[in-house]
């Protein structure tokens, strides 16, 4: 049982807030997803998921209702609320959760209850999932929040599947620009080591690695970075204010299969992008919510 509790949490997905989830469809066809169909959540959001063959996946939300949203946010739903709140700080777009999955989110709820970064109380809900070829099926989750008082811009949370939607998403996980997975999420902040024990809490890793630019927590299947400004310039060619205090959603470092592929759709969709040593760099746009960075696994 030591050595289940020891393992680290795998990604499970990215949240992206965007201004309408039409618009987030255009915008991920045109950068060459395959874009999934829409579904509405029980408490006023929505979302058109982008799955991963690495079975990490995007989530791109919108609010459907106002209303709806609002009201749950009032009850106490952590989810609806961070969304709320972060559209208010920080505008319709950008990169606002990351997701762990786990097999027992009653049990991280008690962790971080107990080192004082719950953000809430857990939510359990059901969800219709339509698949490619017209079936539908009802995912079932429960979901425990934790937050740093110092980064009100930026959540993570554990996911446990109660009744998984199917693992059968090979039609959805086939994408034009070559996209395999997630490598990297990157975060930003002016000091990163003081959100380094935040962030292993939330990915049930202990160990905190240094890098030239901040520390780097892993995932067990992608990296978790946390690095300065001047990091995030380097690396990204993201210019963010020293000023901005907090902890930041900043971009997503993509593996793909073929770098001159992913390059070749994006030129021919008439996509804006930019070369940096091994990389192909999409800056943000309506729809988008954060940078897309895509390279070959090293």
């Amino acid at each position: 049982m030591n050595e289940h509790l020891a393992k680290p949490h795998p990604l499970d997905h990215v949240v992206l807030p965007v201004v309408n989830i039409d618009l987030a469809r255009e915008r991920l066809g045109k950068l060459g997803f395959t874009v999934a169909a829409d579904a509405r959540h029980p408490f006023g959001t929505e979302n058109a998921c982008v799955f991963l063959a690495d079975k990490t996946y995007l989530e791109p939300l919108g609010v459907a209702s106002i209303e709806e949203s609002d009201a749950s946010a009032l009850k106490g739903n952590v989810f609806t609320a961070r969304n709320q709140a972060f559209r208010f700080r920080c505008g319709e777009e950008g990169l606002s959760a990351i997701v762990f999955a786990t097999e027992d989110a009653a049990r991280d709820h008690r962790k971080f209850a107990s080192k004082g970064s719950s953000a809430g109380e857990m939510l359990e809900f059901s969800r219709p999932m339509k698949m490619p070829d017209g079936s539908e099926s009802v995912g079932s989750f429960r979901l425990a929040f934790a937050s740093d008082l110092r980064a009100p811009d930026f959540f993570m949370c554990t996911c446990q599947r109660i009744n998984p939607l199917p693992t059968d998403r090979g039609a959805l996980e086939k994408h034009a620009n070559g996209v395999t997975g997630i490598a990297e999420v990157a975060l930003c902040a002016p000091e990163p080591a003081a959100f380094g024990a935040f962030v292993s809490l939330a990915a049930a890793q202990s160990a905190i690695e240094k890098t030239g630019f901040g520390v780097k927590i892993a995932a067990s299947n992608a990296r978790i970075s946390l690095m300065t400004p001047e990091g995030l310039e380097a690396y990204f060619e993201i210019a963010v204010s020293p000023a901005e205090r907090g902890l930041r959603g900043r971009a997503i470092l993509f593996n793909v299969a073929d770098l001159a592929v992913t390059e070749a759709h994006l030129a021919a969709n008439g996509v804006t992008y930019t070369r940096k040593n091994n990389r192909i760099l999409v800056k943000p746009a309506p729809g988008q919510g954060t940078l897309f960075a895509f390279e070959e696994p090293r």
